[in-house]
């Protein structure tokens, strides 16, 4: 199970949504890609998280649709995302799809989550100074915040 960060803005959970399944593109970081790389599954459950806005929480549930595969953008001169060092043949960058299971009823915000601290021990989103945009969460962790969203906002 997993927590994929998203800003809105870019890329929130009703455009997931609209398009249904969408290719998870632009992670730069070498652990977050390691983790699609080497520990996401067809069929994992994704907490959707909206970042960097008003009101950051987990908005939806999505799960990983495809194996990881090279991330087109590295290739493309034109995108924010391109990476001159590499290539087709040794791509540097991975992504999965995912695909849209639902929307939370509300926000589950990141304070409410912060709150629940005690009961979700080392997770990863929470923890100072973390700023992956994927990261693994456990079981219990992923049960424990979804069951946050049956409070009031």
């Amino acid at each position: 199970m997993w927590l994929m960060k998203s800003e809105p803005e870019e890329f929130s959970i009703d455009a997931l949504a609209r398009v249904a399944r969408e290719p998870w593109s632009g992670v730069r970081n070498y652990q977050a890609r390691n983790y699609m790389r080497d520990g996401m599954q067809v069929g994992d459950k994704v907490l959707f998280y909206h970042s960097n806005c008003a009101r950051p929480g987990v908005a939806g549930i999505a799960e990983v649709a495809s194996a990881a595969y090279p991330d087109p953008t590295q290739f493309d001169p034109d995108s924010a995302y391109y990476d001159p060092k590499s290539t087709p043949a040794n791509p540097r960058w991975l992504l999965v799809d995912i695909r849209f299971v639902r929307r939370c009823k509300h926000v589950i915000t990141l304070d409410a989550i912060r709150n629940a601290a005690e009961q979700l021990g080392d997770l990863a989103l929470i923890r100072r100074g973390n700023r992956l945009s994927v990261m693994p969460v456990t079981p219990a962790q992923y049960h424990h915040i979804l069951s946050l969203e049956h409070d009031s906002p």
